[in-house]
């Protein structure tokens, strides 16, 4: 860089190409260690893993919402009655990418 640059007429001085390279190098490490532990990391809950799961009811259920299981949202339909948000709710089965769920009782806590 230091002997092509000036022939495309970009003149930088050496200490301000020397600090370049080194925010450009830790920039590089930085975004590495971060997508390598993001590529490391197991999924949360998969299709196959969510039923019989518990989840939190982020939008109310009436009959049709929003659940958070784990740190991941899907759409469920409540299978029976309309379920406030913020109550806990198991999920039943799934019809494509939407979870059928009902209310969990407390005493069949895993």
């Amino acid at each position: 860089m230091l002997w092509g640059l000036p022939y495309l007429g970009v003149h930088i001085p050496l200490a301000g190409l020397i600090v370049l390279m080194v925010v450009w190098g830790a920039y590089s490490v930085t975004i590495y260690r971060m997508g390598s532990r993001a590529l490391m990391r197991k999924p949360v809950a998969g299709l196959g893993d969510v039923i019989g799961s518990r989840g939190k009811v982020v939008s109310r259920l009436a009959p049709s919402g929003v659940i958070r299981i784990g740190s991941e949202l899907w759409e469920a339909t409540s299978a029976g009655r309309r379920i406030k948000a913020g109550e806990e709710v198991t999920v039943l089965g799934r019809e494509g990418l939407r979870l059928s769920v009902r209310k969990s009782n407390s005493s069949k806590r895993k």
